[in-house]
């Protein structure tokens, strides 16, 4: 939905429901997306995909940041077990996590407990994790039979180590918040509170640095986006733009830069 419609639950502006699935809310320039099947602990299912996918892509043509987070005491509770395994589901799946992973703003992802399976899936396609202290990471695939594609084992093995991927792959371990933090998975440890925090000083940082720098990060799966002369363009745009003129005048006015993202 469009920013002018939304509106302020916590922040500037209140909240918009969307088949009552997600939830969005703007504070500043960040917009917080609230995923809401609280009775499901949050478990995806193909219009969940489908609305999350549909809201980020919205949202992100006027944010500066996106925070995701989950209703309730779960983060996402993975793929909902009532028969949602087919092929629909699962281009629905990957097609939203590709969605995170190509926008071109920071994603944050506020793991507020259980990331169990396409939950893990969904924290990891995003660009940084804050977790509760009652967050939990696993993948147990292995326990009931199905797979994750190749990115999701190569993006956890990029980010938490071969050994510790291997353990969750291969033994269907689990993280805690502490681990996933001492492994990497985590940024930090924190409530929603902090993840807004993060969320702001994002919203500070200048826009184009930040998309080239996301979309080089995520080169693994943007490979049709990423070739290495549409780089050096988005390289030449960044030190084309008016916002490396406004960050040196700053330094010279010894102010904070003001950034527009053009």
């Amino acid at each position: 939905m469009n920013r002018k419609d939304s509106g302020t639950p916590a922040g500037d502006e209140p909240a918009s429901v969307d088949d009552s699935l997600i939830l969005t809310a703007w504070t500043g320039d960040t917009a917080v997306i609230e995923i809401r099947r609280h009775e499901r602990r949050n478990a995806l299912n193909l219009q969940l995909c489908r609305d999350l996918k549909q809201e980020v892509e919205t949202v992100a043509t006027e944010a500066r940041c996106i925070v995701i987070t989950g209703q309730g005491t779960s983060f996402c509770a993975g793929a909902d077990l009532d028969g949602v395994y087919g092929p629909e589901f699962i281009d629905a799946l990957y097609s939203m996590l590709y969605t995170l992973c190509s926008v071109p703003v920071p994603v944050i992802a506020a793991v507020n407990g259980p990331a169990i399976g396409a939950g893990t899936q969904l924290a990891i396609a995003c660009d940084i994790r804050i977790c509760d202290t009652t967050a939990r990471f696993a993948i147990p695939t292995a326990r009931n039979g199905m797979a994750v594609d190749p990115w999701t084992i190569r993006r956890l093995r990029d980010l938490v180590g071969s050994g510790t991927a291997a353990r969750i792959m291969l033994m269907a371990g689990t993280l805690d918040a502490d681990e996933a933090l001492a492994r990497g998975l985590a940024e930090s440890i924190g409530s929603l509170d902090e993840a807004m925090r993060a969320a702001q000083e994002i919203c500070e940082l200048a826009p184009l640095s930040l998309r080239y720098a996301k979309m080089v990060l995520n080169d693994g799966v943007l490979e049709n986006q990423t070739d290495d002369a549409f780089l050096q363009r988005e390289f030449d745009r960044v030190w084309d733009s008016a916002d490396v003129r406004e960050g040196a005048q700053a330094r010279a006015e010894r102010r904070r830069p003001r950034f527009t993202g053009n």
